[in-house]
């Protein structure tokens, strides 16, 4: 096995060998770039090296080979006391992971070469100064000297040099002081002196490169990025050019186009008289990269050719690293640049504008999971901390005065003011204060709990199951991490991190939301330019469509106008909600007789009737997939404990009367609804009275909300209108469910379409597939069905056995420690849960070739899950209204290929 490779011998296609820098140093080298000679030791060899805690067999004597291959092209000998060579030592894994790992420069000095590298260059100052920063970087990073013992050696130096002093300013003196003391301090941390021999400093230099793959903030660099672990690291080892030689030397970072903005104009930093870690460190302040035409014209001119050359050989913006040695100009580094997601936007599309990209590639170019970001205000601050994080459940910023209860949020926004609702968690009678409010903050639940779902779909920024906020809601504040906040005082959430503040913090509008509203000069704005052809040729290509979930006809209104194709996931019990409603359901709760049972559903009828007509018509000619009624029935009733201490208290004053949640009743009606709620009772509600199984139950309920659809229709087909029906029956499990419930719920349709005399071209029946068993029995649950919708918010629970309430108390642990490859409530398991779609997509269509398929849980707007769905043939996925053109887009790129965006 090859190890190590000279630049001469590699390309930019050898990206997992090399790493990302070693096969671009090479491809640059190839191209006849001024890149400094080198060889790059691969990934493999690190792989090889972390396994058996040592260097692979072979590995010493090639890179010793290489190294002499090295010295005879630059005529110098590593450490040589007359004229040394030196070289840096640096990282470079398949992704870019800027900062995450070890680099080493200046690497060969020793007492003895640093008077030889003097003697050459005749400045005895500027070799000093490269001995004191290789002993301060091999100590640090080689030998885990605190990086902190050095910096403040420097410091030092400079106070006793004078105010204001910068390294800069140290003569050759001052630098002998400086190596003295560091070489002190390297004995002091490791009890031996500075290596001496270059070769064995090059090789500690190497294992320590090796290391620094599973260093801390390497593997949360991965785990955020989603990169994986198994890559391992290249090592690049690369003759030294010094930028510190003087006021015609120095370094930079170069973009060839702007990473904030994408504007196509060159955008960097240059630092004069400096090496390229001071750039990154920033213990200086850089220039402005125009300020190096005034400084070097020439190296400047030649800079600009290389950054053009670099742009059409890579075809995407790149970013370089660069040196200029005594008016020399050497290219150290390129990769195609990390940008914003409004920049990435901006050049895919003036890319593609230039013809330096077609439209596939244009396509591929954008991040999917960053187009929400676009839509959505942000916290505008900097450099303020949080008092608490949570997880991010709904994107977007807001800021308000915080309320504890969902009918404090109804008050008080009625009164114009800007609310964040508070809970430990949400339940739907909390929905009138969610929709009131500006966010959400909860410290229980995970990213599929209630307020997360409520949130997504409604639009409204929302963190979760941030833990660290313990309520009190005696005393009406809660507390996080010694922070005391009270009901009224003002805070602001970031849905995008999880953040929590205090505080009203400036929030930025979205360019795109203003546009969309029809804003004419934010439609004059690049990003909505390059959205708009985008999304477009996404539309072109995709297979899958792309549905909403929407409950209301302002949300079906708004899903539209976003593109979406007909309503996948309509959730009657989000229209159960609302004084009258509710009291109307209780009333069907509390029913003791048929004839009382019958007259709250007629109570009901209208109201339903009404939603389903403002639905159709919003989503004319397209179909609205209508969910029967799915939760538990004690989700309508009062919280049993609350219930139960609120009771007891009154019996204990003796009073008539009960307060609950701010309601005044009777002692005796109280006593009443405490035995119902005691009497539907759970212990797992989630597997309880639901779905299905309450249709089974309570007939008269699933034959109104069928009745209601259908009279709802045929009222909209009279008037012209186009309504495209499908009724879906949840959690069904076996076919007799969806059998039985057909038999009962047909006639009431066909009778409905009898009495009004109007004929439907679409309507459906299907259920929803969500629990396991439904999925391995799909071919015969098929053979009933029209279509199956996959509501994988509940196969991922039923199946993993996780609480999609509660994982975010352990989540977080779990991908960290690779137990689960991510938030399996975020994107669908492919191996488990995946699996079970695969089978029933199968075997469904199999029994019934007629058989439609899509996807109605939160993952049917996340990009890897659209992907997926889109292999499963699916024919489409539904999400929320505000996730519409993320789904969109990422079912283009499915159809395209694999997306490699530049934000990995």
């Amino acid at each position: 096995m090859t190890y190590v490779y000279d630049f001469s011998e590699g390309n930019k296609d050898m990206k997992d060998l090399l790493g990302g820098k070693g096969a671009n140093l090479a491809e640059m080298t190839n191209m006849g770039l001024p890149v400094p000679p080198g060889f790059t030791i691969t990934t493999e060899a690190c792989l090889a090296y972390l396994a058996r805690g040592g260097f692979p067999d072979g590995l010493i004597e090639e890179v010793d080979e290489h190294l002499r291959r090295l010295e005879d092209a630059m005529g110098k000998r590593l450490g040589d006391p007359d004229d040394p060579l030196l070289v840096s030592v640096r990282s470079g894994a398949k992704f870019s992971m800027p900062g995450m790992m070890d680099t080493v420069l200046n690497l060969g000095l020793n007492e003895r070469s640093t008077q030889g590298l003097a003697a050459q260059t005749g400045d005895l100052r500027f070799a000093r100064d490269a001995y004191r920063r290789f002993i301060q970087m091999f100590g640090k990073i080689v030998m885990d000297v605190p990086g902190d013992a050095f910096e403040h050696a420097l410091d030092r130096a400079k106070e006793r040099k004078g105010p204001d002093a910068q390294d800069t300013d140290l003569d050759a003196d001052d630098l002998g002081r400086v190596i003295e003391e560091f070489l002190a301090i390297y004995r002091e941390h490791t009890g031996q002196d500075f290596p001496e021999d270059p070769i064995v400093q090059l090789r500690l230099a190497i294992e320590a490169v090796f290391r620094s793959w599973n260093g801390k903030r390497a593997r949360d660099y991965r785990r955020q990025n989603k990169i994986p672990d198994d890559l391992g690291t290249a090592v690049n080892v690369v003759a030294m050019v010094f930028g510190n030689r003087g006021e015609d030397s120095g370094t930079g970072v170069a973009f060839t186009r702007d990473p904030s903005t994408g504007e196509k104009v060159p955008y960097g930093d240059y630092l004069p008289n400096a090496q390229g870690e001071d750039v990154v460190a920033g213990i200086r302040n850089t220039l402005p990269l125009a300020e190096l035409e005034r400084l070097d014209p020439t190296s400047y001119r030649q800079l600009l050719e290389v950054m053009q050359t670099l742009e059409r050989h890579y075809r995407d913006m790149c970013d370089i690293e660069f040196t200029i040695e005594r008016g020399k100009l050497w290219i150290l580094q390129t990769r195609v640049g990390k940008r914003t997601a409004l920049a990435e936007w901006v050049m895919a599309h003036d890319m593609l504008a230039e013809g330096l990209i077609d439209e596939d590639t244009a396509l591929l170019r954008v991040d999917a999971n960053r187009l929400e970001e676009l839509f959505k205000r942000r916290v505008a601050a900097r450099g303020v901390e949080p008092i608490a994080r949570g997880l991010n459940a709904s994107p977007g910023a807001a800021t308000g005065q915080v309320v504890f209860t969902a009918d404090e949020a109804e008050a008080r926004a009625g009164e114009g003011a800007r609310v964040i609702l508070v809970r430990r968690e949400t339940t739907p009678d909390d929905y009138h204060g969610m929709i009131a409010s500006q966010g959400i903050l909860t410290s229980a639940g995970g990213t599929n709990s209630h307020a997360a779902v409520v949130a997504r779909g409604e639009g409204i920024p929302a963190v979760c199951g941030a833990d660290q906020v313990k309520i009190d809601l005696a005393a009406r504040s809660f507390n996080a991490n010694g922070t005391t906040v009270a009901e009224g005082d003002v805070i602001t959430i970031d849905g995008f991190t999880g953040a929590v503040y205090v505080g009203e913090l400036p929030l930025e509008e979205s360019v795109l939301e203003r546009a969309r509203a029809g804003d004419a000069e934010a439609r004059e704005q690049p990003i909505w330019q390059a959205f708009e052809r985008i999304m477009r040729i996404a539309d072109e290509r995709r297979r899958l469509r792309v549905r909403a979930n929407a409950d209301t006809p302002e949300q079906a209104a708004n899903a539209r106008e976003r593109g979406a194709e007909g309503i996948g996931l309509c959730r009657t019990e989000h229209m159960f909600l609302g004084e009258e409603r509710v009291e109307a359901v209780r009333e069907m709760i509390f029913a003791e007789t048929p004839e009382q049972e019958q007259a709250a559903y007629d109570r009901l009828l209208p109201l339903q009737r009404g939603d389903f007509v403002g639905i159709f018509r919003a989503m004319d000619g397209l179909p609205v997939t209508i969910r029967l009624l799915d939760p538990p029935l004690h989700e309508f009733l009062p919280n049993l404990e609350e219930l139960i201490e609120a009771v007891a208290r009154a019996e204990e004053r003796g009073a008539d009367e009960v307060l609950v949640r701010g309601e005044r009743v009777g002692i005796e009606e109280a006593r009443a609804t405490l035995r119902k709620v005691r009497e539907l009772h759970e212990a797992n509600p989630m597997l309880g009275l639901r779905g299905v199984r309450l249709g089974i139950v309570k007939p008269g309920l699933y034959a109104m909300q069928v009745r209601a659809i259908c009279e709802a229709a045929c009222e909209v087909r009279k008037t012209g209108g186009d309504p495209k029906v499908e009724i879906m029956i949840p959690l069904v499990a076996t076919r007799a469910e969806l059998e039985q419930m057909r038999a009962e719920l047909e006639p009431v349709a066909l009778a409905v379409l009898e009495a009004t005399g109007v004929e439907l071209e679409h309507l459906e029946w299907g259920t929803m597939i969500e629990v396991p068993r439904a999925a391995l029995t799909a071919a015969e649950i098929a053979e009933v069905a029209d279509f199956f919708s996959f509501g994988t918010n509940d196969l991922t629970q039923m199946g993993f056995g996780f609480s999609r309430d509660d994982i975010g108390k352990f989540v977080g642990m779990y991908e960290e420690r690779k137990l689960v490859a991510a938030n399996p409530f975020v994107t669908i398991d492919r191996d488990g849960v995946g699996r079970l779609m695969r089978i029933a997509s199968e075997e469904g269509r199999a029994a019934n070739p007629a058989l439609h398929l899509g996807i109605c849980g939160e993952h049917g707007g996340d990009p890897a899950s659209v992907a997926f769905c889109h292999e499963l043939g699916l024919d489409y996925v539904s999400c929320s209204p505000f996730r519409v053109e993320t789904a969109r887009l990422a079912a283009g790129q499915a159809a395209v290929g694999e997306a490699e965006v530049a934000s990995k």
